[in-house]
């Protein structure tokens, strides 16, 4: 565990912390260690106080309170309670996977009661804790000053430009993050379908050891690469999980913003559609190709049940 010198905090904060699941408590560990008092709150009553009423009543005034609750309602109603709970001068970080678009309503809802708010797109997984978060922040720069102590405490050690940026105003931290995602799809289906044709009948005996190869010194090494390498150590053959894929929305919100702007993001769209094929167990849409394949060229089918495969023959 790497926390930020203490010269770069510049003092301790008293912070309390909503939602303290794989990352929110993790996060809270961190800034424990970096020196930072930490009261936790969560809804399954794993916390400190067991209400944000209670942790409103915890913290010293002005109040800093950081949100890591999933996007849509859970926030949107977690920053209604607490326009009504705190007071003029507070101070709302959301720190969740939220829309930039929701993070004007939650700014405004806040500000007419004297709040701050402040978006901060937080990226680092299960091995922030230890190895840092990389951190984008929309809002206001006295806002941004205000939480900086905190802020170091959760980056990567190094210097501050490669684990923090100040993105522009509130909605430009959750911006940066949702191209950041985009980005990690393409990077995670490149890295993906390399495996795949590794393994699809070539010369090459051992996938992961040729993947392992590549960590260092060529040019497609990167975290993502380790962490392939990772699985592929403790599950060669990946047999104990299914090829079924989630999205958790990001990847969709950067699709419709290239959409809007007229942006080419071809990777980054084929990543989400593959995602999306690998939740069909049979697919409609290439029923429909079967059955006009056999309609105007007469080709064979494959019947229900019947898994031989069919040898191409053109079409």
């Amino acid at each position: 565990m790497h926390p930020a010198p203490a010269d770069e905090r510049n003092s301790d904060v008293q912070l309390g912390m909503v939602g303290l699941g794989r990352m929110g408590g993790n996060m809270a560990e961190r800034l424990r260690a970096a020196g930072h008092e930490v009261v936790g709150y969560a809804n399954d009553g794993s916390g400190d106080v067991g209400s944000l009423d209670e942790l409103v009543k915890a913290l010293s005034a002005p109040r800093t309170l950081w949100l890591m609750i999933p996007a849509g309602e859970p926030t949107h109603s977690t920053v209604r309670s607490l326009a009504d709970l705190l007071d003029e001068g507070d101070l709302v970080v959301d720190g969740g996977n939220s829309k930039f678009t929701d993070d004007t309503v939650h700014a405004e809802l806040l500000d007419a009661h004297g709040i701050r708010y402040v978006d901060c797109g937080v990226s680092g997984g299960v091995w922030g804790r230890t190895e840092g978060y990389g951190l984008m922040a929309g809002g206001d720069p006295a806002d941004i000053e205000r939480m900086m102590p905190v802020f170091d405490a959760l980056r990567p050690e190094g210097p501050r430009e490669e684990g923090f940026v100040h993105a522009g105003p509130v909605g430009a931290g959750h911006y940066a993050k949702m191209v950041h995602n985009g980005v990690e799809y393409g990077l995670m289906q490149a890295y993906a379908e390399g495996y795949e044709l590794l393994n699809a009948g070539g010369p090459v005996e051992n996938v992961g050891a040729v993947m392992k190869a590549w960590s260092r010194g060529t040019v497609v090494r990167s975290w993502l690469l380790d962490l392939m390498v990772r699985a592929l150590e403790d599950d060669p053959h990946l047999d104990r999980i299914t090829g079924y894929a989630e999205d958790s929305g990001e990847g969709r919100w950067t699709v419709d913003e290239a959409i809007l702007h007229a942006v080419p993001l071809p990777v980054i769209s084929a990543a989400l559609f593959a995602r999306f094929a690998s939740r069909q167990v049979d697919s409609p849409a290439m029923k429909a190709v079967a059955a006009l394949r056999a309609q105007f060229g007469g080709h064979a089918v494959h019947k229900a049940g019947d898994a031989a495969l069919e040898p191409p023959t053109g079409g």
